[in-house]
């Protein structure tokens, strides 16, 4: 697709928001992993010291990288827009990260969420302050409510992953993998809407354009594959086990930005996804969702083009997952073959 110039965000204003963000959102480490690198180079690609890295963004406050873009977001509301309250729309981890930087800010914050959310996530959003409007069975009448809410109390509309400020406040996670791992030849980041990707890919190719930048989608829950193909949004209906990437349409912001900075999207199914899940549970010692797990379970399954050789940072995009549920998704995983 054409990229509009005027929907691109430049580095000065991640450099920015990363200013603006230092010290309310934690620095998160990188953790390498032999055993995750053993299983990379039986697929054909020996990494760099055969260790595999993970940024890891699941140890972020509330959970997820969220918080990098929205804490952004929230901190450059006008006095009126934080007098009117705001709302925004969510499986789970926007609303999270938009109910905690809402009230560390005073500001009412309205969450509208999927009827069948994960429990804990919607205790989180409830717990952290926000007003939670549980609606819907499907995206399109979740975002149909998002809406209703907007135009009948006048509310700050917040997007999730939507708008510069989001996706500046989040390429803060790239420029930390740049000067944590000064030698990355290639990046993995999960998919949903593209907030993230959108954010962490502008840092990097604007500072080391020769570094590769790979998104990872859900097979069911492809909407910037789609929006990319198409040149224009494509609203879907996604379905995947990897609810925080469930996004009913890419943006106006983020296609733009992942058609100039992008060098791939793959698309895996859920299967494989939880498999990276289990994997970082039994062998990283982590505990992380499907959303979390995507980028790592696309490295593990050999599905993205790695040269022997090269440094890789996968993002560990969150661990916001039920516990109730955490048995039946590891029991529900693909093997991961060494």
């Amino acid at each position: 697709m054409s990229v509009d110039a005027a929907r691109l965000v430049p580095l000065s204003a991640i450099v920015e928001a990363r200013e603006r963000i230092a010290g309310r959102v934690h620095r998160t480490p990188v953790l390498g992993s032999k055993t995750a690198g053993r299983v990379a180079a039986a697929h054909g690609a020996a990494v760099r010291d055969g260790r595999l890295l993970c940024k890891a963004e699941h140890l972020q406050k509330t959970g997820s990288f969220k918080p990098r873009g929205i804490v952004n977001r929230v901190l450059s509301l006008t006095d009126a827009e934080r007098r009117a309250g705001l709302v925004t729309f969510s499986a789970g981890n926007a609303a999270q990260a938009y109910a905690w930087a809402a009230r560390e800010a005073g500001v009412h914050a309205v969450v509208v969420m999927p009827a069948g959310a994960t429990r804990s996530k919607v205790d989180a959003a409830s717990g952290y302050g926000a007003e939670v409007v549980l609606h819907g069975t499907d995206f399109l009448q979740l975002y149909a409510e998002f809406e209703r809410q907007r135009d009948a109390r006048g509310l700050t509309v917040c997007h999730p992953f939507d708008d510069p400020a989001v996706i500046a406040g989040h390429g803060s996670a790239g420029l930390e993998i740049l000067e944590d791992v000064p030698d990355v030849d290639v990046v993995v980041v999960a998919v949903g809407g593209g907030g993230v990707i959108s954010g962490i890919a502008t840092a990097i190719k604007e500072r080391r354009p020769e570094v590769r930048v790979y998104g990872v989608e859900p097979e069911t829950s492809n909407a910037v594959s789609l929006g990319l193909a198409a040149g224009e949004v494509v609203r879907i209906n996604p379905h995947s086990v990897a609810d925080g990437l469930n996004a009913p349409f890419a943006g106006t912001w983020t296609l733009p930005i992942c058609a100039r900075y992008v060098d791939e999207i793959v698309l895996i199914d859920d299967t494989t996804i939880l498999a990276g899940v289990r994997f970082a549970v039994e062998r990283l010692k982590q505990v992380v969702e499907p959303a979390g797990a995507a980028a790592l379970a696309a490295v593990l399954a050999g599905r993205i083009p790695i040269r022997s050789g090269e440094r890789v940072v996968v993002v560990l995009s969150g661990g916001n997952v039920d516990p109730a549920r955490l048995g039946e998704l590891l029991a529900a995983a693909a093997p991961v073959v060494a």
